[in-house]
C-alpha cells in the first residue's frame, strides 16, 4: 500500500495493493494495523454507500459537534473527490485539495475530522463508499457552497445536480464562525 501526504495537512491518498489475475482482482480496503501504522487512523464506526448519476456533486458537508473523519473510495465509475480545510485558525484554512478515484484506479482519500468533504460524478453511474470516524447526526449537518468563489475549486462540471440544501448553503466568508470548527493544532 501506498500512502501519499497531500498539500493538506493529514489528508492522504491512498493506493493499496492490487493483486490481479484471470479471475479478477482482490484488495483490502481496510485493514486496522496496516492503515493506523500509516497515518489513517479510525476508529470507523459507520459504512456508508451512494449511488449517482454523472454530473451529481454531493458536498461540501461536515459535521461540527460529532466531527467525522472519512476514509472514501469507488466501487464503480470514476469522481472527482474534495476536501477543504474549514478549521478556525488553521494555516490551511480554505485550501481545498481534489482527486479522482474510480473503480479502475482503486484510490482512496483520507479526510480528517475538522474538514469539509464532496464529490461529483464523472462517469454515467458511480458506486461512492466511506467509513466515518462518527456517526452521521442529522441535526448536526452543516455544509458549504460547491461554487464558493473564494474557494475556487476547480470541479470538473459547471452545471451540476444538486440536492436542494446543497444548492442554498452559505459560502465559507459568510457562515456563521460559530458554525466552523476550530483548529487544535500547533501555531
Amino acid at each position: 500500500m501506498n500512502v501519499s501526504p497531500t498539500q493538506l495537512p493529514d489528508v492522504y491518498l491512498i493506493e493499496p495493493r492490487v493483486f490481479t489475475d484471470a479471475r479478477g482482482f482482490f484488495l483490502e480496503t481496510w485493514q486496522v494495523n496496516t492503515y493506523t501504522q500509516r497515518q489513517i487512523p479510525g476508529p470507523f464506526v459507520q459504512d456508508n454507500f451512494s449511488t449517482s448519476h454523472r454530473g451529481v456533486l454531493r458536498g461540501l458537508h461536515y459535521q461540527l459537534k460529532r466531527p467525522q473523519g472519512k476514509l472514501v473510495s469507488v466501487f464503480q465509475g470514476e469522481v472527482f473527490d474534495v476536501a477543504v480545510d474549514i478549521r478556525r485558525d488553521s494555516p490551511t484554512f480554505g485550501r481545498w485539495v481534489g482527486e479522482r478515484l474510480s473503480a479502475d484506479n482503486h484510490r482512496q482519500l483520507y479526510i480528517p475530522p475538522g474538514f469539509a468533504h464532496g464529490f461529483c460524478v464523472l462517469s454515467d453511474t458511480a458506486g461512492f463508499f466511506y467509513k466515518c470516524t462518527d456517526f452521521y447526526d442529522p441535526g448536526d449537518e452543516y455544509g458549504l457552497r460547491w461554487d464558493d468563489p473564494a474557494l475556487g475549486i476547480a470541479w470538473p462540471v459547471s452545471q451540476p445536480l444538486l440536492s436542494a440544501k446543497d444548492a442554498i448553503y452559505p459560502t465559507l466568508r459568510t457562515v456563521a464562525q460559530d458554525h466552523l470548527p476550530l483548529w487544535e493544532g500547533q501555531p
